[in-house]
């Protein structure tokens, strides 16, 4: 299937979900005063939807893949945190929610592994450089 525009790739659909699901996790009272955390994981999920939507717009293959192993970087940096919250001390009540997380951010990170491989293989240089 070929999309015209970011909004329309489920891969980018997943990332915001999962942007939306940190949000509400991080309103639980075991995150209060925990800033740097909080900042970190709210921006990881939502660096992998905006690096989706910046490369989609660049209008080039090369460019694409480029952003989507940025997203599937920050997809990891939200698993590497998931793992860091498990079993810490004050957060043993969200265990099942943070587990849930990292399950959608490792799925997200196979996702855009296999987009950005489908890409390296596609003959097309990208939207900017069709022909009308």
């Amino acid at each position: 299937m070929k999309y015209t525009r970011f909004e329309e790739v489920p891969v980018w659909k997943d990332a915001v979900k999962l942007a939306r699901d940190v949000f509400e996790i991080t309103r639980q009272e075991c995150f209060r005063h925990q800033y740097g955390l909080v900042d970190q994981l709210v921006r990881a999920p939502l660096s992998i939807s905006n690096n989706i939507a910046e490369g989609f717009e660049r209008g080039t293959v090369r460019e694409l893949i480029q952003f989507i192993y940025y997203a599937k970087g920050s997809a990891g940096e939200v698993r590497s945190m998931c793992h860091a919250l498990h079993g810490l001390a004050g957060f043993e009540t969200i265990a099942d929610r943070v587990a849930s997380l990292l399950a959608s951010s490792e799925s997200i990170g196979k996702q855009l592994g296999a987009w950005a491989a489908s890409q390296r293989n596609s003959r097309i240089s990208g939207s900017r450089f069709a022909r009308p």
